[in-house]
């Protein structure tokens, strides 16, 4: 690319779009003195695009937005699990994804991508809430549900909303530095670098519940998450076989019990480690897993990230 020439960043409004994934990279890209970037938002035609939350867009430009665009960010829109997006939108970026443009989804908007074919076989992310129906939906994309962003070279992918601009200003990084990126990060007032490996730290780390068999039993265990649990145990309460408790706690949860037993002790150790001042041996003793060696890997594992930094994050200051 010529050092004259500004890059050029195309944003790509879907009906439904969230406002801050537009506006995100629209203003983490504007152009400035130290930002060499011209920014286009388009949609799947020029005019009226009713958006999410309430706001709605008028955008100037259609599709040939994108036969224009280095970059083109997709930003996310609500329900993307419920139908496909428009095939010329899905065209228009596999044309640009050929010509050499970098693809870059913020949260949900992942869903578009993935129906590019352009994240087959690859890691990518979305908002914790979509992981799983991404990974339905799109079984050929490696979904990883613990991280902020994810970088694949030309094809990128972020978790919800506010991580869109983590992978901005990774971008940047890339782009021009570590000094313009710090610099982008003062004005936007944000944390100049949170590595793509951070997790999301989602809410609750188990899952919503897609039925109530076992209901009873999984309250049981929770008031219990500090005693030895066994599979053994956890069928005798729910009175059915263990196969038989394995198998339909998976269609009720998406995990095996003993994956959810962990995922809850984590959830606990999570509360206790923002809420409290016990140390990491204490909380992992109170939470059933025994030795803070136990907690360390089973936290990296889930959160991706240890129980140090995790409470350093979010420690509460009254």
């Amino acid at each position: 690319m010529p050092a004259s020439r500004l890059r050029r960043v195309a944003v790509l409004v879907s009906e439904g779009a969230k406002p801050l994934d537009v506006g995100i990279p629209a203003q983490v890209f504007t152009t400035r003195a130290s930002m060499p970037y011209e920014v286009r938002v388009c949609g799947a035609a020029p005019g009226p695009v009713a958006g999410g939350d309430g706001l709605s867009y008028h955008v100037a430009q259609g599709l040939e937005t994108l036969e224009w665009a280095d970059i083109v960010f997709i930003p996310g829109y609500r329900f993307p699990d419920r139908e496909d997006p428009p095939r010329a939108v899905v065209e228009a970026l596999i044309a640009a994804h050929r010509r050499g443009a970098r693809l870059a989804a913020i949260s949900t908007g992942a869903f578009t991508l993935a129906a590019t074919g352009a994240l087959d076989g690859k890691r990518a992310t979305t908002h914790w809430h979509y992981t799983r129906a991404l990974a339905a939906r799109h079984p050929s994309v490696r979904v990883d549900e613990n991280v902020l962003f994810v970088d694949e070279g030309s094809v990128l992918t972020s978790a919800g909303a506010a991580s869109g601009i983590d992978l901005c200003l990774h971008i940047l990084r890339g782009d021009l530095g570590v000094a313009a990126s710090h610099h982008a990060a003062r004005r936007l007032v944000a944390a100049p670098y949170r590595s793509g490996g951070q997790a999301q730290y989602v809410p609750r780390s188990l899952p919503e519940q897609l039925g109530e068999r076992f209901a009873a039993t999984r309250e049981w265990a929770l008031r219990r998450l500090g005693e030895p649990l066994t599979l053994g145990e956890l069928a005798r309460h729910a009175a059915v076989s263990p196969r038989t408790f394995s198998r339909r706690f998976v269609e009720d949860t998406g995990y095996t019990p003993m994956q959810w037993v962990m995922r809850a002790r984590i959830d606990v150790a999570r509360e206790l480690l923002e809420r409290s001042q016990l140390s990491v041996e204490q909380i992992a003793a109170d939470v059933g897993l025994g030795t803070g060696a136990n907690l360390r890997l089973h936290f990296q594992r889930i959160l991706g990230t240890t129980p140090s930094e995790y409470r350093r994050t979010f420690t509460r200051v009254d």
